[in-house]
């Protein structure tokens, strides 16, 4: 076998789980994800790699993110929509909250009279 085969045959999917579980949990479960997309293992192998080579080009708490943040997108997220992420800066941005919902209008009483709407005032 020629040299570069040779180095796939080491690969093996317990290999890329534990390199992403010692990045974080959300990593693992991309790559899982990946593993999971494929009806041949192997086919997978390319994108588990270049999902974990992104920590060496952003950081290992920035791919984190970012696999948190496509994980509350999707279920199943890709090499691409991290990447996404990733180059666009979205796991830099922090979650929005809610927005809160007014529970209590007396507080804020009402911008327009009754005049305004054409009625009577009481």
């Amino acid at each position: 076998m020629p040299k570069a085969q040779q180095e796939y045959v080491k690969w093996d999917s317990a290999r890329f789980i534990s390199w992403a579980e010692s990045i974080g949990s959300c990593t693992a479960t991309v790559v899982k994800a990946i593993l999971n997309a494929y009806k041949v293992e192997q086919q997978s192998y390319r994108s588990c790699m270049g999902l974990l080579k992104l920590a060496d080009k952003y950081s290992v708490n920035r791919l984190e993110a970012a696999c948190k943040k496509a994980l509350s997108f999707t279920p199943n997220p890709s090499l691409k929509s991290v990447k996404t992420i990733l180059s666009t800066g979205q796991d830099k941005v922090l979650d929005e909250a809610p927005a809160q919902t007014v529970k209590d209008t007396a507080q804020y009483g009402f911008v327009r009279g009754a005049d305004y709407y054409g009625r009577a005032s009481e």
